[in-house]
């Protein structure tokens, strides 16, 4: 994901991301401790903000660490947060933090995308259900949403495609208002006009989960309801992210995992990896 600082200065910036919150000068004055005068003026162009200033509106607006690097330069400021590679030394205690949290999270799934939804990291759990996939779509890097959604992908193993597609899209939407990144609005412009599975026009579930006229689903969140050698395993997703991060590339990064939403699921992945232990011992 790429910055793009604005040559017009921080005020049209900040704007935008008022614009985006839809805050008006007074409330985000109040939430800053400032005053409406003094956000127009800076909006205007009329005032240069200080740096603490910057960083005190950035965070009311909740503009992502990447984009309050720009604000920052764009104020004539040297950026605030570093962006190391994830291999860089400095992450090593991020890197076996999370390495351990995902073979702790096994048999389930557990995957760490970055904020493209490139994998870049994941257990044993999610390699059981790509299994079978073609090769284009498994050569590195890895994008859940292009395995997802993509019609040779787990597309047409996903029973309630058309609401698992929905919420995925929407996911989508919901981080494109929220960052400014030509790749990942170029992404979701890419699964959108994926074409459906052979056969999924007539053969997804109904709006409340079931087949049309059904029972809603016995879950407590939409699941993605998965076929497996034959089942159909269901899983809710769960997505984490760092606290306070001053690194962007930590910033962007999300752990997902996929909760079992059922007792048929939970004890079928635990008897595979209790099949795949005893072949390994013996």
């Amino acid at each position: 994901m790429t910055t793009v600082v604005n040559d017009t200065g921080v005020g049209p910036l900040l704007r935008g991301w008022r614009g985006r919150r839809r805050l008006s000068q007074l409330e985000l004055a109040l939430r800053a401790g400032s005053s409406a005068r003094h956000i127009s003026f800076v909006e205007t162009g009329r005032s240069r903000p200080s740096e603490e200033m910057v960083l005190r509106l950035a965070e009311h607006l909740e503009v992502p660490v990447r984009e309050r690097n720009a604000l920052l330069l764009s104020a004539g400021y040297a950026p605030r947060y570093t962006e190391s590679p994830l291999d860089a030394p400095r992450l090593e205690a991020l890197r076996e933090g999370v390495e351990r949290l995902l073979r702790g999270y096994e048999p389930y799934p557990a995957l760490v995308v970055d904020g493209s939804y490139t994998v870049v990291a994941a257990n044993r759990g999610v390699h059981l259900l790509l299994g079978g996939l073609p090769e284009h779509l498994l050569t590195p890097p890895l994008n859940t949403m292009r395995i997802a959604l993509h019609p040779e992908g787990l597309a047409p193993r996903i029973r309630n495609l058309r609401e698992w597609r929905a919420h995925l899209l929407s996911q989508m939407e919901r981080q494109i208002g929220l960052v400014r990144s030509e790749p990942l609005r170029a992404l979701y412009e890419e699964v959108a006009a994926y074409p459906p599975p052979p056969g999924a026009e007539g053969g997804t579930e109904g709006a409340e989960g079931g087949p049309e006229g059904a029972e809603p689903y016995p879950y407590f969140a939409l699941p993605m309801r998965i076929e497996h050698d034959g089942r159909v395993l269901s899983f809710v997703s769960s997505i984490s992210t760092f606290n306070t991060p001053m690194d962007v590339t930590v910033a962007e990064l999300a752990i997902e995992t996929l909760i079992p939403a059922d007792p048929e699921t939970a004890a079928y992945l635990r008897s595979l990896a209790e099949a795949e232990e005893a072949s390994a011992s013996g």
